[in-house]
């Protein structure tokens, strides 16, 4: 147990040696890998994984993002990484605003296409350079980023096929709340009480 500890040490050490200008920070978590990569660099540092002969990244399982409202670089955009050859897995962070955008890695991982839209679909993150960047998720005409924190619950529009015009109408949402009761006895306990 130590030694496989103490050989993920040694290795994250060997890559930050190898690209210190590319890495702002390493982090170990339960047996998992974490570097944090200035934006910047992150294009060429994918590369350096899938390429180098001591990693051997050669497939992307996926990419997401995490939104944090309050901080000045909003996004923390995530590539989960497998080597095949070496059987390890590494996860690679950086981190970008809201305006930034960020370099496309379809060139380094073709899979990485349909992630990436569904990170600019999801949370509005911009990858420049992208072959076929659009909505994946949502409707084309969907207006914001639904798992960005801020953005309301209900949403803005509503979506609704009407019967009498045979087609699907789009309205604004107005939201009406009025008074309910609510009983929280169990429905179990009436049946027991009426026996």
């Amino acid at each position: 147990m130590k030694t496989n500890k103490l050989m993920t040490q040694l290795f994250v050490k060997s890559i930050i040696k190898m690209v210190p200008k590319w890495i702002q920070y390493s982090v170990s978590h339960k047996k998992e890998t974490i570097l944090y990569i200035h934006p910047e660099h992150l294009k060429s540092f994918l590369f350096f994984l899938r390429d180098h002969m001591n990693t051997q990244y050669k497939v992307l399982v996926d990419v997401t993002a995490v939104d944090y409202p309050s901080r000045t670089l909003r996004f923390e955009v995530v590539y989960n990484l497998l080597s095949v050859e070496y059987n390890s897995r590494i996860r690679i962070k950086t981190c970008i605003d809201e305006i930034t955008p960020l370099d496309s890695s379809t060139s380094v991982y073709s899979s990485a296409g349909w992630w990436e839209r569904e990170v600019w679909d999801m949370f509005g993150v911009f990858f420049s350079g992208h072959p076929d960047l659009r909505r994946i998720l949502t409707d084309y005409g969907f207006e914001g980023h639904p798992l960005r924190k801020d953005f309301p619950l209900t949403g803005y529009t509503e979506v609704r096929y009407d019967d009498s015009e045979k087609r699907v109408i789009t309205e604004s949402l107005e939201l009406t709340q009025e008074f309910r009761y609510f009983d929280f006895a169990s429905p179990w306990e009436q049946i027991e009480k009426s026996k």
